[in-house]
């Protein structure tokens, strides 16, 4: 991770209040949606990490029998507990976990795993190593929205932030996907340095 996990924490913290207010990009709205659909969630657990602000948890829960969701950011967590309260959705759980710790409670056998524009915060050796903990859960079905290169970022026009972001290649987050016994079903290219990735699991998983 580019930084320290309380420091990133504290970024988003700062930030809550006003998250859901922000200028979001086309690209992030298309690849919210994205993973929404590629999720294909009836009846499932899911499991829904760097929730943020609960967009991805929120939306998923009419269709789902619980919904996890986990974040670093305090901060981003209480203004998702609000908008599940405020909206009275109740199969939905918000609390402190990261990708490779994702805290999920012993009584929840998590049939889909979620993720939208958290993932690329990591290092490429620290995403394998998340992806492995991800597997582990033996879930289903594994969406993963998020900055990933297609090709080479433009200098230019880079769609992240050096100092704070660590975006992998899609070959790269293939090849751990792969690796981790996952089989990648689809690949969504929003944008050059945005995309959607669907892996699922066979019916000889172990």
């Amino acid at each position: 991770m580019t930084g320290d996990v309380e420091e990133h924490a504290a970024r988003f913290d700062e930030k809550a209040a006003e998250y859901d207010d922000g200028d979001h990009s086309p690209e992030y709205r298309d690849c919210r949606d994205l993973v929404i659909e590629h999720a294909a969630v009836d009846g499932d657990i899911v499991l829904d990490l760097g929730a943020g602000t609960g967009a991805i948890s929120l939306a998923l829960a009419p269709a789902a029998d619980r919904v996890i969701g986990r974040d670093v950011s305090e901060g981003m967590l209480e203004q998702a507990r609000k908008k599940a309260s405020d909206a009275g959705i109740e199969n939905v759980e918000f609390g402190r976990g990261r990708f490779r710790e994702p805290d999920v409670p012993g009584d929840a056998d998590v049939d889909v795993v979620v993720s939208n524009f958290a993932m690329h915060h990591l290092s490429d050796g620290e995403k394998r190593d998340a992806i492995d903990v991800i597997a582990g859960l033996e879930p289903d079905r594994f969406v993963l929205g998020d900055v990933m290169l297609f090709g080479e970022a433009d200098p230019e026009e880079p769609f992240y932030s050096p100092e704070v972001d660590d975006p992998a290649t899609v070959g790269v987050l293939a090849d751990a996907l792969t690796d981790a016994g996952f089989a990648l079903t689809a690949v969504e290219a929003v944008h050059e340095q945005v995309g959607v990735l669907v892996a699922e699991r066979g019916d000889d998983r172990t």
